[in-house]
């Protein structure tokens, strides 16, 4: 292997240890919620850090530093591990390395990285650099950021100051160390994609009469019911009277023979030739164009079983193929586990209309085009308690009551009152603050509420993205010490603007005003919404490079379904995301409603579509049971969403 000296033959063998594996991204605007269930999350894209150095210490005597880099990992438990290691550059105070790193950048995960630099001593020079004991060489300092720091800049480079541990404390002659500067490349690989329509003619309905007979007795009469069957089904179809709703899942083929959804058409009703939507198909993202792929036609059900129509196992080169050869590809059934019988070859068949390749700019070239992704909050003040407890005696929350009845304005309002005043017991999730049963109590050993919990996660990740940190910041459904109730308030308290500085300051307005609002309701959320589209419409027409995403954090069932349902259609035309955690252990299915991974797409009062899914939900219950991690679960599509919006306005970022 020879030695590890960039100037010397066998200087580039470095250890550069195993990137992260990437999760499967997918590039249109339709998800199935099986990526979730496996999970498969978010947008990846494999990124080359590269490294040089200025003004380094001279620790050699005779010489100039010997310099290496060393990279480490910082995980969210504290553990650090080596994953990397340039050569080593001879006699130099501002090296610049060859060694490139290459990582797997997950938007959705904060990704903390570590550099060492260290100057090897002479007597090791000969030494294979993975064999090299760093602890025997001298520290030239050290400096961390993390990923999204990097490629966030406009020129995808960062430079750092370089600290050396005994001094990092002080940090007093921190100027001295030198400094690094580490630039980030996209992999040109990640921006190759395969944009492709297809169809389907003479799909075949299901067989409504699959289930098998056994004994010879019942032989004549199974042939006489399968052929009266497949007469009425021919019948059934000719005529229009079975209705398919046919949608596409194409999956990757892993080694271990394991199917991996990558993307999903929309679902078009009542159509047995259907066409969809072109399909963009990153072709990083299967593997490349000779991976296997499965796609499988559907028929969708709203309850979530969706019946297998057919299928085909075709690579994109075959795609292209057929569509160079204008043929179709007959769909096919497996057969069922333990038959030896061929798959059933039926009529259906597959067409493909259009295959191009295509370099689509992605989420990084916006970022490095000085494209910010803007937070804003909204969070839940209502209270569905209409009991209160004190120490000395329970009394009727009775301007709760009222407040539901006036907002119902019928007989349904006063039955829905009584029964809340049934279901509410003595206590509530979002009961008075200041007691330790209430959503929003406030831990004073520094515990994060569920609240808290999801503003500082979120936030977290999105701050990287957004240059002054300046985030808009409302509450809704509570009341003012002076006024009535409010379904979006400036959670500052100011009535002039409604942004606070940082994190900590959304944190800092959240607890000031739970000790100056009262807690009521009802739930609404169309008011935020149509506030927080008023931001991005403003910016918008302002020519800024922003999107916004707005989070949203409630405990309580909306009462204002169709308001909200009409807001999110008029939202999906703006640069806007919407992501809503669920606190508490009340039923979100409205959300899960107005979530599109799980169903159609929002339809607004007036028979309009939304232009494309803009909302995530993710209850908090599933976060605290381990069973799914709540950044990768409301982000994970974000990068998706962000680019759906800018490539059908053909918005390029600029170079």
């Amino acid at each position: 292997m020879g030695n590890c000296c960039s100037d010397v033959g066998g200087g580039m063998a470095a250890v550069t240890g195993a990137a992260s594996s990437a999760a499967t991204g997918n590039q249109n605007d339709a998800v199935d919620m099986y990526l979730k269930s496996h999970g498969i999350h978010g947008l990846f894209s494999q990124i080359e850090l590269s490294f040089s150095a200025t003004s380094l210490r001279d620790r050699d005597v005779f010489s100039k530093s010997d310099p290496v880099v060393v990279v480490y990992i910082k995980e969210r438990d504290g553990a650090i591990n080596e994953v990397f290691r340039t050569e080593v550059v001879l006699n130099s105070l501002t090296p610049t390395w060859i060694a490139k790193y290459t990582i797997t950048y997950h938007f959705e995960v904060v990704q903390n990285l570590l550099f060492k630099v260290f100057d090897v001593d002479t007597q090791y020079h000969n030494v294979e650099m993975k064999m090299l004991k760093l602890e025997e060489q001298q520290s030239l300092g050290e400096a961390c950021c993390t990923l999204s720091e990097i490629v966030t800049k406009p020129n995808r480079s960062l430079t750092l100051d370089l600290i050396r541990r005994e001094e990092s404390v002080s940090a007093t002659h921190s100027q001295h160390c030198g400094k690094l500067t580490v630039h980030a490349e996209e992999c040109f690989s990640s921006k190759s994609t395969a944009d492709i329509i297809l169809r389907c003619i003479d799909l075949e309905s299901k067989d409504l009469f699959s289930k098998s007979v056994c004994g010879d007795g019942f032989i004549f009469s199974y042939f006489l019911f399968v052929l009266l069957s497949g007469i009425l089904v021919i019948f059934w179809c000719k005529f229009g009277l079975v209705l398919q709703d046919p949608f596409l899942v194409i999956s990757k083929l892993v080694e271990s023979g394991i199917s991996i959804p990558v993307c999903k058409t929309e679902v078009l009703k009542n159509d047995h030739n259907p066409i969809w939507k072109p399909v963009f198909l990153n072709i990083q993202q299967v593997g490349s164009k000779d991976s296997p792929l499965v796609i499988e036609c559907f028929n969708f059900n709203s309850n979530g079983r969706h019946d297998l129509i057919g299928k085909v196992q075709k690579s994109l080169a075959d795609l292209e193929r057929l569509h160079l050869g204008r043929e179709g590809e007959n769909l096919y059934l497996p057969t069922l586990v333990g038959h030896n019988d061929e798959n059933k070859i039926l009529n259906s068949k597959l067409l493909v209309d259009k295959f191009s390749e295509t370099v689509q700019h992605t989420f990084l070239d916006y970022l490095a085009g000085g494209f910010e992704l803007n937070f804003m909050v909204a969070i839940d003040f209502t209270g569905t308690f209409l009991f209160t407890c004190s120490i000395d005696a329970v009394s009727i929350n009775v301007e709760g009551i009222l407040q539901y009845v006036q907002f119902c304005k019928s007989t349904i309002g006063y039955i829905y009152a009584c029964i809340l005043i049934l279901n509410s017991g003595l206590s509530a999730s979002n009961g008075n603050p200041r007691l330790p049963d209430s959503l929003h109590y406030i831990d004073q050993s520094g515990r994060l509420n569920a609240y808290q919990k999801a503003i500082y996660e979120v936030g977290e990740v999105l701050q990287f993205y957004d240059a002054d940190k300046r985030y808009p910041a409302w509450g809704f459904g509570a009341r003012p010490i002076d006024g009535p109730v409010s379904h979006c308030f400036n959670l500052n308290g100011s009535s002039n603007y409604c942004e606070v500085q940082g994190i900590q300051g959304i944190m800092m307005a959240y607890t000031s005003a739970l000790f100056n609002v009262y807690l009521a309701g009802p739930t609404l959320f169309g008011h935020v919404i149509n506030r927080a589209s008023v931001v991005a419409c403003d910016s918008l027409s302002n020519g800024a490079k922003k999107y916004f995403v707005l989070l949203i954090i409630t405990d309580g069932v909306i009462t204002d379904l169709q308001e909200t349902k009409d807001a999110l259609v008029k939202a999906s035309d703006l640069p806007l995301s919407i992501l809503i955690v669920g606190v508490g252990g009340a039923e979100f299915k409205e959300m899960e409603i107005l979530d599109a991974d799980k169903g159609e797409r929002l339809e607004s009062t007036t028979g309009c579509i939304a232009s494309r899914d803009i909302v995530q939900f993710v209850p908090f219950r599933d976060v605290q049971s381990g069973e799914i991690s709540m950044v990768g679960a409301l982000l994970a599509e974000l990068p998706t969403q962000f680019l759906t919006y800018m490539r059908r306005r053909d918005i390029k970022p600029s170079t």
